[in-house]
């Protein structure tokens, strides 16, 4: 078979298919549900460098692992916020709908130009523009807002905030990458935002 199926890949594709069944959920109308598969996809992203980094790899391998990773992310960070955004719409789609395309354009150009410039960030302690993975961060921590603020405000945040993480991706700024410590403190805070969502709906 053509690809690559060693462990240096395998979270990736973990993550693919959390948000398949992310984009299920959404489907059946459980958002809240969806939106944990969306935080568990982004620590699928978050590890699975650090585990590709551990293994012994050729460098096809290698070349491969940056491609499939921008391939998943395409799926996890653009693909499936975008589903979540014209589902939770409701009767709104007039403005959902090019929201969501002008998301979609910046996530592809982030990944484009990411995969453009990987050998000279891979050598960097900075992103240019936002990765696409914050997004798994950006729209879980806000949905804990949905239904502590009227309805209105929060279709007001909700749009805003794909417009702003939008153009975050594409403005040329410098975005730190997590090193160290910060590894576990993106994981511990995915893990407690995923629980009070959890915690949410079950009260």
């Amino acid at each position: 078979m053509i690809g690559k199926y060693n462990p240096s890949v395998i979270l990736t594709y973990i993550g693919v298919c959390i948000s398949i069944a992310g984009m299920a959920l959404v489907f059946r109308g459980n958002l809240s549900a969806a939106m944990i598969c969306f935080i568990f996809a982004g620590i699928c992203d978050l590890f699975d460098g650090v585990i590709a980094r551990k293994c012994k790899r050729t460098e096809e391998e290698k070349q491969f692992g940056v491609q499939i990773d921008s391939m998943a992310d395409m799926i996890s960070f653009v693909a499936f916020p975008v589903v979540i955004g014209l589902n939770s719409a409701g009767e709104d789609l007039w403005l959902t709908v090019p929201v969501m395309m002008l998301y979609s354009l910046c996530g592809i150009i982030r990944l484009a130009w990411f995969n453009m410039t990987t050998n000279s960030e891979g050598n960097r302690k900075y992103y240019d523009g936002l990765p696409v993975t914050y997004s798994a961060l950006i729209f879980p921590l806000l949905w804990l807002l949905n239904g502590y603020v009227s309805e209105f405000l929060f279709s007001i945040l909700w749009t805003a905030a794909y417009i702003v993480t939008a153009f975050l991706f594409v403005l040329n700024i410098k975005i730190r990458k997590p090193t160290g410590v910060w590894y576990v403190i993106f994981g511990v805070l995915a893990i407690t935002v995923a629980a009070v969502i959890i915690v949410k709906e079950v009260l």
